[in-house]
């Protein structure tokens, strides 16, 4: 498995006892109801990262590959950024990219379900943490210019990530964007059971394409949906139908046929998802 430089290697023991961990987290999730989920979220993953003190969430906190990816990240987002912006990262974690994001911005917002990755964070004039419960957005209705989330809705159960999204574009102003990015359930699992299973069985309960999150944008009222693509440093929105038939062509073809070739450094940048909507 790969690793942030900087970040300590861990055993076989290690990754194992990890995957055991979040499998039994993830399946208590998948079991639960709708309403015993609502205090969940936030119990399993303060459990997990006490549990795990080497989980890479913690790990790769201040380490020069942790920066670069925040970087990479405001690059992305730098085109779609003014002074007036109000902007909200769905999943924050540590909170870095809002906190980077702020100085340029009216208003950054972190949300986040977990304490342990917060909890000694300040607010500032342009920064705020906001804690989610039942995947709410504690924000005003037409608040928000540009929500964004890194692999993160992976980890909501189907139903929530449902009531999440309703959330998000309930926030948004007319005109406002939510910009999701998340590994491909096409060349997946993505989360710590890669090693072990053939389909995500740990904290990501539900991996996506780029035609399964287009028809959940959809279904909620966003008016235009694309899917976003950076090439040689412009941004470029993809037509969904192209990217749709190649996925249709890559879930035709046998598991042992798939992996290898979705996996590929070619494959990954093809199935990329990366998808915008517009309210």
């Amino acid at each position: 498995m790969r690793r942030a430089k900087g970040t300590p290697v861990r055993t076989p023991e290690q990754l194992r006892e990890h995957y055991e961990i979040e499998k039994e987290a993830g399946d208590r999730l998948r079991r639960a109801g709708r309403d015993e989920r609502a205090a969940m979220y936030s119990q399993v993953y303060d459990e997990l990262f006490r549990r795990v003190p080497k989980h890479p969430q913690l790990t790769e906190q201040n380490t020069a590959e942790r920066e670069r990816k925040i970087q990479a990240l405001l690059r992305l987002l730098r085109p779609h950024l003014t002074g007036e912006t109000v902007f909200l990262e769905v999943g924050a974690g540590d909170c870095a990219l809002p906190r980077v994001v702020a100085p340029l911005v009216r208003r950054a917002y972190g949300l986040e379900v977990s304490h342990e990755l917060t909890g000694k964070l300040a607010k500032s004039d342009r920064f705020e943490v906001l804690i989610s419960k039942n995947c709410d957005v504690p924000l005003p209705d037409n608040t928000v210019d540009l929500a964004f989330s890194y692999q993160v809705i992976e980890h909501l159960h189907p139903e929530d990530a449902v009531e999440q999204l309703k959330q998000i574009f309930r926030v948004l102003k007319p005109g406002g964007c939510y910009y999701c990015i998340t590994p491909n359930r096409l060349y997946g699992p993505s989360d710590i059971s890669r090693g072990f299973d053939r389909e995500a069985t740990g904290l990501h309960l539900k991996e996506y394409s780029n035609t399964d999150l287009l028809k959940l944008f959809r279904g909620v009222g966003f008016r235009e949906t694309w899917i976003e693509r950076r090439i040689r440093g412009h941004h470029v929105a993809v037509p969904a139908l192209p990217v749709s038939l190649m996925e249709g062509a890559f879930e035709c073809l046998p598991w042992r046929l798939r992996t290898p070739l979705s996996r590929s450094f070619v494959g990954r940048w093809l199935l990329a998802v990366s998808v915008m909507g517009r309210k």
